[in-house]
């Protein structure tokens, strides 16, 4: 703990060196940037809720498939008549914030940018491109493989029973299953911004990565719809080969790896 602190510390100090902005000025730009993210997401909501007919069909697909796998009737039900409409807007929300995500993200990327050295400011397009890209990735890994397998598990383990799924349940299943994958993906993004501030180094990931290997297996168990050891090692394998490359990641972004290159450009120059 104390060696990350003296990381964090030792980064603070180095970004003091770099040209920035006063305090209040740091203060003025973040409510700037999410005023605009706020705006971004009230925006999305909106686009979402004009098609969210469209997305509830998308999201009811998987359960359809595996109530009907089974012999069962396919309809969702609800308790009561404000069921169907909250369900609606909480869908709509949730698509709305995925729809706004590269604006939102863009605001961030404004934000710390002042505090990079002006070479590493062209890697927005593909941070935010990777951002995405990981996210949606872990979003379909969800939808097309976990999030249908373990419907046709978990329906053929309770085969004694008739399910009776009220529609705002299997919406929170849903999105929990398929946004943490998503946002389960976004690991190396993660350790960006911990390397990019000297939190945590290459070394450190991975020296800990049988602690990041044990990690992985555990949640594997947890999400693998079966319970065998091979169809577990096929749900960790994605998130091991995340862990690697984050440890790429923050050997290209770590303040030290940074400082070496700016060092050999200014020999060089």
């Amino acid at each position: 703990m104390d060696d990350i602190l003296d990381r964090a510390r030792t980064a603070v100090s180095e970004r003091a060196e770099l040209p920035g902005m006063s305090l209040i000025e740091h203060l003025e730009e973040l409510r700037r940037r999410l005023i605009h993210a706020v705006i971004y997401l009230v925006v999305g909501f909106f686009v979402a809720y004009g098609f969210h007919e469209k997305i509830y069909r998308l999201m009811q697909a998987p359960i359809t498939f595996a109530l009907k796998k089974h012999n069962l009737p396919p309809q969702l039900v609800i308790h009561n008549p404000v069921d169907g409409f909250n369900m609606y807007l909480k869908i709509s929300f949730m698509a709305g914030c995925i729809f706004a995500a590269p604006f939102i993200l863009y605001q961030a990327w404004l934000f710390i940018s002042p505090g990079l050295y002006k070479n590493e400011k062209k890697y927005v397009m593909p941070f935010m491109l990777a951002t995405v890209t990981l996210f949606m990735g872990g979003a379909y890994f969800g939808y097309r493989w976990v999030f249908p397998g373990s419907l046709d598990f978990l329906f053929a383990y309770s085969h004694d029973f008739r399910p009776l799924i009220e529609v705002s349940e299997y919406t929170d299943l849903f999105l929990t299953v398929i946004l943490g994958l998503g946002i389960a993906f976004e690991l190396p993004i993660f350790v960006l911004f911990l390397s990019l501030f000297g939190i945590v180094s290459p070394k450190f990931l991975w020296k800990n990565i049988k602690f990041a290997v044990l990690v992985v297996f555990i949640i594997a168990a947890i999400i693998t719809p079966t319970p065998d050891p091979l169809t577990m090692c096929v749900f960790a394998l994605p998130l091991l080969a995340l862990y690697v490359l984050s440890i790429g990641v923050s050997f290209l972004v770590h303040p030290a790896t940074r400082r070496k290159r700016k060092e050999l450009q200014e020999s060089k120059g």
